[in-house]
């Protein structure tokens, strides 16, 4: 499916700086911050602004094209595998890794008056190259 189809079907208009911004979350696959995606643009959209990136994150997020990935408080990184995984933060080179976990398991262990709105399972640690 092309993004500007994409975008459509979940309600967002497909601007130029929007294709850009998604084009670049879905092949990257790093986990950046904000700051990271307007860096990495900033050189073949030279009159893009960090106003422009932060709130089209903030409007895939809302319209769950993407995820917030918030393991620091400080720091916000985005997703744009929308599945069910856990990430994984190395406290080391601060990359963020995916990884497979079932939650069902979990879910199913609350009772069943609970109402889930979010899921998320996330590590710290050290990563193999790392370590």
């Amino acid at each position: 499916m092309a993004t500007a189809e994409l975008l459509r079907e979940h309600d967002v208009k497909p601007t130029i700086v929007r294709l850009k911004i998604y084009d670049y979350l879905i092949t990257q696959k790093n986990h950046p911050t904000a700051d990271t995606v307007y860096k990495s643009l900033l050189g073949e959209m030279p009159t893009l602004s960090k106003t422009s990136v932060y709130n089209t994150m903030d409007l895939f997020a809302e319209k769950n094209l993407i995820q917030a990935i918030t393991i620091e408080e400080n720091e916000t990184r985005f997703d744009a595998d929308t599945s069910d995984h856990g990430h994984f933060k190395c406290i080391n080179c601060g990359e963020v890794f995916d990884f497979n976990v079932d939650l069902s398991e979990m879910m199913h262990s609350l009772p069943k008056d609970f109402s889930i709105k979010e899921r998320h399972v996330y590590f710290k640690g050290t990563c193999p190259a790392c370590s």
